[in-house]
């Protein structure tokens, strides 16, 4: 692997991750809270799902593409699992109940899972320093979340929707890795159009079905849109190309500044209050994915290749 695809990989995972980051506010605008209900999120799953379905299935008949592989279907199917509705539909049932800084707490073990995940399934490997900058990394970013929480009076309790997040921590993480696997061979955009047009035909009469009777406000439609459009798939495109150029175990760790970002994007969205802690704890979180991504690199070329393959 070269190191100027390494250094394109890493910046086109941080714009992946800024796409995503404005997922939690978007979800949380879409299916409203508990007191206040908005689009129900089993039609926010299946319906941001097929949105990007019929956008994915015009992209690939006007570029022509070829249909997958038969070993490529299941890596496809287990990221339509992942991505496509485990992840949104427990983050939509999470988010009715707990607040988008809540959620941050749980989301921020997204870069350690991804890496362990693709350890295991793409059996790459790092040094001992990579993961000694992972898990500080992510100690970071748990006890920002929990000074948050504190400072603003809100407290840290483990409940059923924590539950929901950390199950959705899993499913994204293999359905990342699961699609960054056959990147290689179909291209990172084909991979997420893939995934999104295996999902149509759950996900589009499921829409039809469950669209809201009831009066829906317009941020919420807002919210959809995005997730449609650009959680669900302009973002999967530069994410998966991230993860396949510079490596599915480093790149992962640019989801460090997740929570960072959906905060900030919290602030006109949600109205949250930004603090010089935010800002302090951003600066260090990039400070450990520098340094992991320094240290994920064995010692000469020749180990390199064969981590990256």
């Amino acid at each position: 692997m070269k190191i100027k695809d390494e250094t394109l990989g890493m910046w086109l995972g941080v714009l992946g991750v800024a796409f995503f980051a404005v997922t939690l506010p978007m979800t949380r605008l879409a299916t409203g809270t508990q007191a206040a209900p908005q689009l129900s999120p089993w039609f926010l799953t299946l319906g941001r799902a097929a949105l990007a379905g019929v956008l994915s299935a015009l992209f690939l008949l006007a570029t022509r593409s070829p249909l997958p592989k038969r070993p490529q279907w299941k890596p496809l199917g287990m990221a339509v699992l992942g991505n496509a509705i485990g992840f949104p539909l427990l983050l939509a049932f999470a988010l009715r109940v707990v607040s988008a800084s809540h959620a941050a707490v749980i989301t921020a073990l997204l870069p350690l899972v991804t890496a362990a995940c693709a350890a295991w399934v793409l059996h790459q490997r790092a040094r001992l320093g990579f993961w000694l900058c992972a898990i500080a990394g992510s100690l970071l970013v748990v006890v920002f979340s929990l000074l948050r929480a504190g400072s603003h009076g809100g407290g840290f309790g483990f409940e059923w929707a924590d539950v929901l997040l950390v199950g959705a921590v899993f499913a994204a993480s293999l359905g990342y890795i699961y699609g960054a696997q056959v990147t290689p061979a179909l291209g990172a955009e084909r991979v997420i159009c893939w995934v999104c047009v295996l999902a149509l035909p759950v996900s589009l009469p499921g829409t039809l079905w469950l669209w809201p009777k009831q009066p829906v406000a317009a941020s919420a439609w807002v919210g959809f849109v995005y997730v449609g459009v650009f959680s669900m798939w302009v973002g999967f495109f530069a994410w998966y190309r991230g993860l396949a150029m510079g490596g599915a175990l480093r790149v992962s760790q640019t989801q460090l500044l997740q929570p960072f970002l959906s905060i900030l994007a919290a602030v006109p969205l949600l109205g949250e209050p930004l603090d010089t802690v935010t800002l302090g704890f951003a600066a260090a979180v990039v400070a450990t994915v520098v340094a992991g991504k320094k240290l994920s690199q064995p010692r000469n070329p020749a180990a390199l290749a064969t981590v990256s393959r």
